[in-house]
């Protein structure tokens, strides 16, 4: 496959986290508590009871899902600019809820300056499973078969009302919308998975640049400006593309600068604990650029962040007397767990790249 190069201009954005910081605090502040792929409103809860004494962290059921599981809010600061953060509305999409997790247990316990910097300019509400049935089962769409996601106009599930109601409830300055992509996504110009991808949701078809998407890029850039010296080239840009009726969209378009996160893959990182620690990096910065920043203007950087491709596959199977076969990874859950069961993709295997490659030539 023919391949460019792609370079960066640099950021003029000034608000950048120590890279040594940044890698410290997401391995010194992951709770190991929580691991994997699987999960769910129990690992929430267990999290939330150990920050009952907390002074800077407040928690409360909102609401529940279409079967009754707990939906919980998390609150921390009392700054004015007032930002909201959801997870998992996509119930098999975790790596968030992880990210979510490291960050309230390094806010609760560092007294560190960033934090204490977040705390006095922002308020700060966080969803951590806004989809806790699909959460339950492990999948995406809610009890009833709705994808949350596609659920912005009609808000016909329990757990869309909820959302919308807060976001009016609350009315936050700036949004954070955490998701997973799959592996099959790479970084255009690279041989890189997508490890780390932003989007700044498009508001119409012509996705005009609009004030709210500019605010949105500058979010952007300020991240991206920090992970490209931690995962360089690593970092795609996903599609910004219309959806109708997509939450990240239609909040752009009330006004509400909505960031979205994809955490992806990394070398053999199929459970996302090293993803969890770059979203985490991703998350504090975003946090902490908000906190300082009074201006948003600079946001042209944000296309020269390289789109997503969807060029990767999982696994290549190598012969000498036999074509070459291709697999992609079907997640199955099973008895509280993942597993990584491969399927036979009908790929031409020339124009893709490969996470795994076994040999089988005699």
């Amino acid at each position: 496959m023919k391949l460019v190069f792609l370079f960066m201009n640099m950021s003029n954005i000034n608000t950048i986290i120590n890279t040594h910081l940044a890698t410290k605090f997401a391995k010194k502040y992951k709770d190991i508590s929580v691991k994997g792929r699987y999960i769910t409103s129990n690992d929430i809860e267990k999290c939330l009871s150990i920050t009952n004494n907390s002074s800077r962290i407040s928690y409360k059921k909102i609401g529940k899902s279409e079967e009754n599981r707990n939906i919980y809010q998390i609150k921390v600061g009392n700054g004015a600019k007032k930002i909201l953060i959801w997870t998992q509305m996509h119930g098999n999409e975790s790596t968030g809820t992880k990210s979510v997790i490291d960050l309230i247990n390094f806010i609760n316990t560092s007294d560190h300056k960033i934090v204490n910097q977040i705390l006095s300019s922002c308020t700060i509400k966080i969803i951590p499973i806004l989809n806790p049935d699909g959460a339950e089962y492990y999948t995406r769409l809610n009890a009833n078969g709705v994808d949350l996601n596609r659920d912005a106009v009609e808000t016909k599930a329990r757990e869309s009302k909820l959302l919308r109601k807060i976001l009016e409830d609350f009315t936050p300055e700036f949004c954070f919308n955490l998701h997973d992509q799959r592996t099959i996504f790479g970084v255009e110009g690279t041989t890189n998975p997508a490890t780390i991808s932003f989007l700044a949701p498009s508001e119409e078809e012509t996705r005009k640049v609009t004030k709210t998407r500019k605010i949105t890029m500058n979010i952007i850039v300020a991240m991206n400006t920090l992970l490209q010296q931690i995962i360089p080239k690593h970092v795609g840009r996903y599609t910004d593309s219309f959806y109708p009726t997509a939450t990240g969209d239609n909040f752009q378009k009330l006004g509400y600068p909505t960031v979205l996160i994809e955490s992806g893959h990394h070398k053999e990182d199929y459970q996302r604990e090293k993803v969890r620690e770059f979203t985490f990096i991703s998350i504090l910065q975003g946090l902490y650029h908000i906190s300082l920043t009074n201006c948003f203007n600079d946001f042209k950087s944000y296309f020269d962040i390289p789109e997503n491709n969807d060029f990767f596959r999982d696994l290549l199977h190598t012969y000498s007397d036999k074509p070459n076969e291709a697999f992609q990874f079907e997640e199955i859950l099973e008895n509280s767990e993942v597993k990584f069961i491969p399927k036979k993709a009908n790929i031409d295997i020339s124009s893709h790249f490969f996470h795994k490659e076994i040999d089988f030539v005699s």
